[in-house]
């Protein structure tokens, strides 16, 4: 039996697959959109997951370092290491700094850490170049994407630094790359006052004070056969402290930061695909009055309106499953053009492929409302 939807296609074969890359084009934003999000989750979970700790003690009634301001005494860390079930424990810093140096400035999150400690923050499978810290003083490992090299000199407030070590893939949760420090330099940058600070806070006749010894949080590891939950309660019961384990801290990342964003980026995506739909119906639309006269002959000469409405449906699907292979090429092709992290992953695009032969089923409503409606005596002028 002659597949009409084949032959039509055939027949104005240049004109269907410029529309199905046409539309291809908006359904690869789609996917981009949501490996977006999925690059999201990535980010906001990969510090912690490099860092492979237990619990988290931050200043009282505050979400940690990573969602607001915490500030906590760095001894705590000793106090944490004589509770049962506890391993080790060390003091972290988190700031945002502004790099300068390159041809523009660049944002970073900066991780103070002790590098003698036992903890350390840098996952030595994302160590590419160079060493790990040494030293205490003046010494930095920084992300690939901050656009600096190996032994580069990086000025970061009065002092400079050199570059010992390169990391890949290493950001923040909101995506800015990483840089490491040892923790006397990051204490020194976060909570000490430059020298022009303190000469005015003394010629206005304030006290001159800083502490130096203060840290975001303390991070702990456990022993083996010991509930982190269970010692997080324990520590929650002393004043002026919080504690979260890894996966409330991972929950509050996830969902009180990229919520959000999450929610943004879902209706943004859910808009594209009705838009995309309406195009395909659109596209149908045209498709079937542009060749009404044949179908009125069709009609005319006893072919059933099923076999016509049969083209007209597979024809639709067609369109839709090649804009898909369009759409996932496109996205393959410019994901990693992207500042951010953009994860495609296979059931993301599978579950588009689902909606989106649904939403061309949809569609085909279009031109087979206006077959059903043709009038034979078209074919002869009637």
């Amino acid at each position: 039996m002659i597949n009409l939807a084949q032959k039509d296609i055939s027949h104005t074969l240049g004109k269907f697959i410029v529309t199905a890359m046409g539309v291809g084009m908006l359904l690869g934003i789609v996917l981009i959109m949501i490996g977006v999000y999925r690059g999201m989750m990535v980010d906001a979970e990969k510090l912690l997951k490099d860092m492979n700790v237990a619990i988290w003690v931050v200043q009282e009634d505050t979400l940690g370092p990573f969602a607001e301001s915490s500030r906590i005494h760095e001894d705590f860390k000793d106090t944490l290491k004589v509770i049962e079930g506890i391993d080790k424990s060390q003091a972290f810093t988190f700031q945002n700094l502004q790099l300068y140096g390159l041809q523009k400035p660049v944002r970073v999150t900066a991780v103070g850490f002790n590098p003698f400690e036992s903890i350390n923050p840098i996952n030595p499978t994302n160590l590419i170049k160079g060493r790990m810290l040494q030293k205490s003083h003046y010494e930095v490992v920084v992300s690939t994407e901050t656009g600096f090299k190996l032994h580069d000199k990086i000025k970061i407030a009065r002092n400079y630094f050199t570059v010992v070590g390169l990391t890949k893939e290493t950001v923040s949760s909101s995506g800015e790359p990483l840089i490491y420090l040892s923790l006397k330099d990051a204490q020194e940058l976060q909570f000490s006052s430059s020298n022009a600070s303190i000469k005015n806070d003394r010629e206005r006749g304030m006290s001159v004070s800083g502490d130096g010894h203060t840290v975001n949080t303390i991070a702990a590891t456990l022993k083996a056969g010991y509930d982190a939950k269970s010692i997080a309660k324990k520590i929650a019961t002393w004043k002026h402290l919080s504690v979260y384990t890894n996966e409330e801290q991972t929950t509050i990342l996830t969902k009180n930061l990229v919520e959000r964003s999450a929610k943004q980026i879902g209706l943004f995506t859910a808009i594209l695909v009705v838009v995309s739909t309406i195009i395909i119906g659109l596209i149908i639309y045209t498709m079937t009055l542009e060749k009404m006269k044949e179908i009125s002959i069709m009609k005319l000469i006893g072919i059933p309106d099923s076999i016509i409405l049969k083209m007209i449906v597979q024809e639709t699907l067609i369109l839709g499953f090649f804009a898909f292979i369009f759409g996932n090429i496109f996205s393959h092709l410019i994901y990693d053009k992207f500042p951010k992290r953009v994860v495609l992953e296979a059931p993301d695009a599978l579950g588009l492929f689902v909606v989106i032969i649904l939403a061309s089923i949809l569609a085909s409503f279009v031109g087979v409302g206006k077959v059903i409606h043709a009038d034979p005596t078209v074919a002869i002028g009637g």
